[in-house]
């Protein structure tokens, strides 16, 4: 199959490029990149006025299966992460059952490839069911053949101290990635929403922001002690970006992602009671917001990952205290982080392609996803029109769920085609087939 991208612009930071060129795909690799190419039989993608990037990476996102097939399944998320441009996702290990072992890890990675959109990894826990009482057998999902690099209880942290050591010491004999949710229990437990002026004016049981950060003060020490590489999911506050900016000062090996609801919404949008705006953690003060957006220009927090996380509208809609927390982000993550980033000038659209490609692709050792662009290397490619504006219809989305908060709001940045090993998974129109002589 060939495929051929005609005069998009190619914003490649692997390769420092930023230019406009065509890029001839064959046998699911990058054939040629240049001016005015043309290739017979090929399918054109019309690229003019589009963004050409490495296809995007998605460190965090849950797809609920094995368990929860009627919220999410291995093949509706695939669907939705090629529609958000991602040709690489990391599902996380809270399903059921667990994937705290090689035979569900394999299961997973599996059933992604038999889908067939997006490279699907999966994610092993630390400990046995998300118990935090005894660690998980990490060699053999190391070694097995979904070859499981990161490991994490998202959901909960690890509350003993001396176990995620021990798990620590022992990832970093993989040169794994050991990733922490991390949030202290004692601190948050019974929690609603951000602890502050919003939950006092509603009379919600606040999660502090200091739950945060004395979880992450101390897995950063850990992280210090072991020497393994770390990462911190979904950091949302002000004083985790400082505490993350001074670990990578002091030679802590230690990466972070921030989430788009965490860069694009605040504790405010809880005055509507509505449980869609209920995740964790926290949507969080204004003030939080702009550490965060801080902490993506100058490189403290280096991905952007979506934290995923499709519920049922049963489950949802339920009274406020009962609903669960999470929302969707694969489809409207481009689209965020465009209006509340680049738009503003924040920063530039190729530093926004580092953090959700090239920069993810790395955290997780992933040779094929993040580029560079150029002949020889795997075709994992978005194609996206960085100025179109679109309205968020929940109904239109290709997740199983529909718990976007995004739902009704105009936001700028629409993908125009996904292309995974050569194929093109996603297209919205500017796909075309002719033969080009």
């Amino acid at each position: 199959m060939k495929l051929l991208v005609k005069g998009g612009l190619v914003v490649d930071p692997a390769s420092n490029t930023e230019t406009t060129a065509d890029i001839l795909v064959e046998d699911g690799r990058i054939a040629e990149v240049g001016i005015d190419l043309s290739a017979k039989g090929a399918t054109v993608i019309d690229a003019d006025g589009a963004v050409v990037a490495p296809g995007f990476v998605d460190l965090h996102v849950h797809l609920r299966e094995p368990g929860r097939e009627d919220e999410e399944t291995i093949e509706t998320g695939s669907r939705a992460a090629a529609a958000g441009g991602f040709t690489c996702i990391v599902a996380m290990p809270n399903t059921d059952p667990v994937c705290d072992n090689a035979s569900v890890a394999e299961k997973v990675a599996s059933r992604g490839r038999m889908v067939g959109l997006t490279d699907v990894i999966p994610a092993g826990s630390l400990t046995k069911d998300l118990e935090g009482k005894h660690m998980s057998p990490i060699a053999e999902m190391v070694r097995s053949s979904a070859r499981v690099r990161m490991f994490t209880d998202d959901g909960k942290g690890v509350a003993d101290s001396r176990l995620l050591r021990r798990a620590m010491e022992y990832i970093r004999g993989f040169d794994g990635v050991c990733a922490e949710h991390c949030e202290d229990a004692s601190l948050s437990e019974g929690g609603q929403m951000n602890e502050g002026e919003f939950s006092d004016l509603l009379g919600l049981k606040g999660i502090p922001a200091e739950a945060e950060e004395v979880a992450l003060s101390r897995d950063l020490a850990l992280a210090r002690l072991t020497g393994v590489r770390f990462h911190a999911l979904h950091v949302s506050t002000a004083g985790s970006v400082e505490l993350i900016r001074a670990a990578k000062k002091a030679g802590v090996r230690v990466t972070a992602e921030a989430a788009p609801h965490h860069i694009g919404l605040t504790d405010s949008e809880l005055l509507s009671f509505d449980p869609v705006f209920k995740v964790n953690p926290p949507l969080r003060s204004q003030a939080d917001v702009e550490a965060v957006k801080a902490g993506l220009a100058d490189g403290t927090i280096d991905a952007i990952a979506t934290d995923h996380a499709p519920h049922s509208p049963e489950e949802k809609e339920a009274e406020f205290e009962l609903a669960p927390s999470g929302m969707l982000g694969l489809e409207t993550a481009l689209a965020v982080a465009i209006t509340e980033l680049v738009k503003p000038g924040v920063i530039p659209l190729r530093k926004l392609v580092e953090l959700m490609s090239v920069a993810p692709a790395r955290i997780i050792d992933s040779p094929e996803q993040g580029g560079p662009i150029a002949a020889g290397s795997a075709a994992n490619l978005v194609v996206f029109d960085p100025t179109a504006e679109w309205t968020v219809e929940p109904e239109q989305m290709r997740s199983m769920s529909r718990n976007t908060p995004w739902a009704g709001r105009t936001l700028t940045g629409r993908i125009i085609a996904t292309i995974y090993k050569g194929a093109v998974t996603f297209e919205s129109g500017k796909v075309l087939e002719e033969v080009v002589s």
